[in-house]
């Protein structure tokens, strides 16, 4: 599928170039880390690619993503497929297609990929339901126990369907809990949405993170998400590799929000740089990846993210396609 016609350089960052810029920034995000993601040790991450990380690394034998091939996407990336084809083909959100998208996909079985603990945990949960009330229809709302960085990495397609939806912030509770019932999950998730509704207005990035503050405070999310912003938002002058060692490279929000947010704070104008800076700091670099690479393109638009890795992408006609499909539907 062709991609848009290219803006002249110069005008400004259209609305639309920011909706695709979000979409396919998280695609891109995820997949740049694939050969690198939870490689913790930064000597280790050396002596495995001595010239440097670079993105878009091939998985060595023995790695989580192993034999997977540079331009795939992880299993963060395969959830989100399923997030942004359920939105393209029904028109809108709906909780039950995607939650039963998502069960489908991730059997055991049928997914040959790596799956997390949240993933089998919500297998679980919907499997003991079905067993014990066959008869009961299922709300997938009962996702794993989890605070990790799921939702963040496949979120995007929902912000930018229903972006001028007034009910966007129940939606996202929703999609959340169909893996993460977990209340500093919605929080955080929450947050992302509220941050890409202001990056999607051009909103500048400092000021948009401090006005997603003051709302988080004023709707009382929760103390905690607001406490991350501004930890990330005090150590934007750091490097990110050394911001993220002190956040924590680990999956679970506490740590990988406000690596993810310093990132971005640091390197607001420049999506390679940012990208690369996650990478190279090591542990779940897919999954802020993803989620920075959202908040990336939903600022700078789509063509700030290289065109060389967009087109590395697998998945890249699948995605576009189903990228457009979305944008019609939230135009009307």
């Amino acid at each position: 599928m062709p991609e848009p016609e290219s803006r002249k350089p110069g005008l400004p960052v259209t609305i639309e170039d920011r909706l695709r810029g979000a979409i396919l920034g998280q695609f891109v995000g995820d997949a740049a880390a694939l050969g690198t993601h939870w490689i913790y040790d930064l000597d280790e991450l050396g002596r495995k690619f001595p010239g440097g990380v670079s993105g878009f690394e091939q998985p060595q034998e023995g790695h989580y993503h192993f034999p997977r091939q540079p331009g795939d996407q992880t299993h963060y990336g395969d959830g989100a497929l399923v997030l942004l084809e359920s939105i393209a083909d029904r028109g809108r959100f709906e909780v039950k297609d995607f939650g039963w998208r998502f069960v489908e996909r991730f059997q055991p079985g049928v997914y040959s990929g790596y799956v997390d603990q949240a993933t089998k945990d919500t297998l679980e949960n919907y499997s003991r339901s079905v067993e014990h009330n066959p008869k009961a229809e299922f709300n997938f709302q009962n996702g794993a126990d989890d605070d990790q960085l799921g939702t963040a990495a496949r979120l995007a397609s929902l912000v930018v369907r229903h972006y001028r939806d007034p009910e966007l912030l129940s939606l996202v509770e929703s999609a959340t809990r169909v893996s993460q019932n977990n209340p500093a999950a919605v929080a955080c998730m929450k947050f992302n949405a509220l941050l890409l509704l202001e990056l999607f207005e051009g909103k500048e990035v400092p000021g948009a993170v401090r006005n997603v503050e003051e709302r988080v405070g004023l709707m009382k999310l929760g103390p905690e998400v607001r406490k991350m912003s501004q930890a990330a938002r005090e150590a934007d002058q750091e490097e990110a590799v050394k911001a993220t060692l002190a956040f924590g490279q680990s999956c679970p929000l506490e740590h990988s929000f406000p690596s993810a947010l310093q990132a971005f704070l640091k390197y607001p104008d420049d999506f390679e740089t940012s990208i690369l800076a996650t990478i190279r700091a090591g542990g779940d670099s897919a999954g802020r990846g993803a989620m920075l690479g959202a908040w990336l393109g939903a600022h700078l638009g789509l063509e700030a993210i290289p065109q060389e890795w967009r087109r590395r992408l697998r998945h890249a006609e699948r995605i576009s396609k189903a990228v457009e499909k979305i944008l019609r539907e939230s135009r009307q």
